[in-house]
């Protein structure tokens, strides 16, 4: 499957910090056809380093999606039966506006003039997006780390719009480790001295730093087990204890690979804007709770008992928050060797857990909707 990216120009949008960003571009794609009354619509939600890439293979560069796994015909996210959109998150930098895009007050990029912004934010400018393409009503919203926050801010911001809400491999706040790992990674970009106060556009940019945050976050994403079975203690090939910058561990040249690919295709910017955002969501102070009150919203949340970046303690504070209200709420644990990396590589008891949730929702709302006219016609005689 082809896929390629649209885009949509928001011609205003307001941020939670009080800032008015005009206009304002965002990518997406779609994979599926979206119905006539586009009741068939599944929202996917990006993990922090993501896009809107997430499945099929892009005519842009030719790879393959983040999520294709999970998002085509007959696998967790039908693409037969759903019609599935990704958007770019707000503050990123691939085609939707964040600190690499141009301020068209001043000809130039935004870099650290870029208005500080919200997981709100982003969610509040997906809204925008949805409205834009005639999308009334959420048959789902989904997706893991940090796509989980956002998929909780949608169903206490706009209970109303979201018949179904998934959070994968998530949390509705940070700890203090998870907002520790976050402040190594900004400190590293902005202590290479190419970082230049965030002005480093037309220069050269901040790869040294860009690529250890990259190192140290990835380190989070993987388990002990995972890190043992995959690297051990084993030594390159050819590699020189004499040679100082030689690769003497495997896992030493599997990092430095991760980080080297990462600074190609991220702008350093926008991981310290994102990371930002991450750190101060907390789902448990949010205004927005009140809104769950009147909300017919199911939730199915998923945990991988190896993720120690967000580990299942933190889906069970969700799970308890929520049932709390009296909402209707399922929870799995799954047991995964693959540690947080999990909902993106071990995905086969993960997609039959969610395609039996999906199946359940969407007849639920075939019934309802068929019921409805019966009923009508039944008040009317």
């Amino acid at each position: 499957m082809i896929t390629h990216s649209q885009t949509v120009i928001i011609p205003s949008f307001r941020l939670d910090c009080g800032v008015t960003l005009s206009p304002v571009p965002v990518a997406y794609e779609m994979y599926g056809e979206m119905n006539d009354n586009a009741s068939n619509v599944i929202l996917v939600e990006h993990a922090f380093t993501g896009d809107a890439h997430a499945a099929g293979i892009s005519d842009a560069d030719g790879k393959l999606g983040w999520w294709d796994r999970m998002i085509g015909p007959g696998k967790a996210f039908d693409t037969n039966r759903y019609c599935v959109i990704c958007s770019n998150v707000l503050a990123g930098c691939r085609g939707t506006i964040g600190p690499s895009s141009i301020n068209p007050e001043t000809g130039r990029p935004y870099a650290m003039s870029f208005p500080a912004t919200t997981i709100g934010d982003m969610v509040r400018l997906q809204k925008e997006l949805l409205d834009a393409l005639g999308v009334e009503r959420l048959l789902a919203v989904s997706g893991g780390s940090m796509g989980g926050m956002q998929v909780l801010e949608w169903a206490v911001s706009y209970p109303d719009r979201v018949l179904s809400a998934i959070p994968i491999a998530s949390t509705g706040r940070h700890g203090a480790q998870q907002i520790a790992f976050n402040e190594v990674g900004r400190q590293a970009i902005m202590s290479d001295p190419d970082w230049n106060g965030g002005d480093y556009y037309g220069l050269n940019p901040p790869r040294r730093g860009l690529a250890v945050a990259r190192m140290v976050g990835h380190i989070t994403y993987m388990s002990d087990e995972s890190m043992r079975e995959k690297f051990g203690r084993r030594l390159r090939e050819k590699a020189s204890l004499e040679d100082e910058d030689s690769d003497v561990f495997e896992v030493e040249s599997y990092l430095r690979h991760r980080g080297s690919q990462f600074v190609n295709r991220f702008d350093a910017n926008s991981y310290l804007y994102i990371t930002k955002a991450m750190d101060y969501y907390d789902l448990f102070a949010s205004e927005n709770l009140a809104n769950l009150k009147e909300s017919d919203t199911r939730f199915l949340l998923i945990s991988y008992t190896s993720d120690w970046l967000y580990p299942s303690y933190q889906s069970l504070e969700i799970v308890n928050l929520l049932r709390s209200r009296n909402h209707d709420v399922a929870y799995v644990e799954l047991n995964s060797n693959y540690g947080h990396d999990a909902f993106l590589v071990d995905v086969a008891q993960q997609t039959e857990v969610v395609h039996g949730f999906l199946s359940s929702v969407h007849r639920n709302r075939e019934a309802r909707a068929n019921r409805a006219p019966a009923m009508r016609e039944k008040v009317r005689r």
